[in-house]
């Protein structure tokens, strides 16, 4: 059986998911970001005991066919921004149809619908959530991140950064002030 949860971003999060079902005797055969494979099928009585348990831990059990496509997007594109080690250089909607098969118009409606944003708002937000993590490391220039995150410049990028966050790269880094967000935030 399987279930769908929101806010799964981090490999952490799959350790406390795998944990608290094992918890409660359950035997997950898989877990991923925003996904768990049970051996098992469950009942509702079993989803509601899970649900209820994974709340403390800011997760949440999707139901929903809309919600869960949703959360799938978010996650492809929370994989493929913070935990891919090569340069972004890559067609958003050619991969997020090819990670959920299904046609981009569907899911950009779907999406847009139930977040009620843009997957491309979504995307440049996580982008930005990574430049300020690179900054914030400073192990790389300015110039290196914005070609990491497939910009076509430095300066692309600095607007970018500064229509999101009101502030520019170069500011955010010399203020180090930790405005950084956790993914399921942005």
């Amino acid at each position: 059986m399987e279930l769908h949860i929101k806010n799964m971003v981090c490999n952490r999060c799959k350790m406390v998911v795998k944990a608290e079902l094992e918890k409660l005797g359950f035997k997950p055969l898989l877990v991923e970001l925003g996904e768990v494979t049970l051996a098992e099928n469950i009942t509702s009585e079993d989803k509601t005991r899970i649900a209820e348990s994974l709340i403390p831990y800011g997760f949440e059990l999707l139901e929903d066919k809309k919600t869960q496509i949703a959360e799938q997007i978010k996650t492809a594109i929370i994989n493929l921004v913070h935990y891919t080690k090569e340069p972004l250089k890559i067609n958003l909607s050619a991969y997020l149809s090819d990670q959920l098969k299904q046609e981009y118009a569907n899911l950009s409606s779907t999406f847009s619908e139930m977040e009620n944003q843009t997957i491309e708002k979504y995307f440049i937000a996580q982008k930005i959530e990574k430049a300020k993590e690179m900054l914030t490391y400073g192990e790389l220039t300015l110039s290196e991140i914005a070609y990491q995150l497939n910009y076509s410049s430095v300066a692309h990028l600095s607007a970018q950064f500064k229509k999101v966050t009101g502030i520019t790269p170069s500011a955010y880094k010399a203020a180090s002030a930790d405005s950084r967000k956790t993914l399921d935030e942005v």
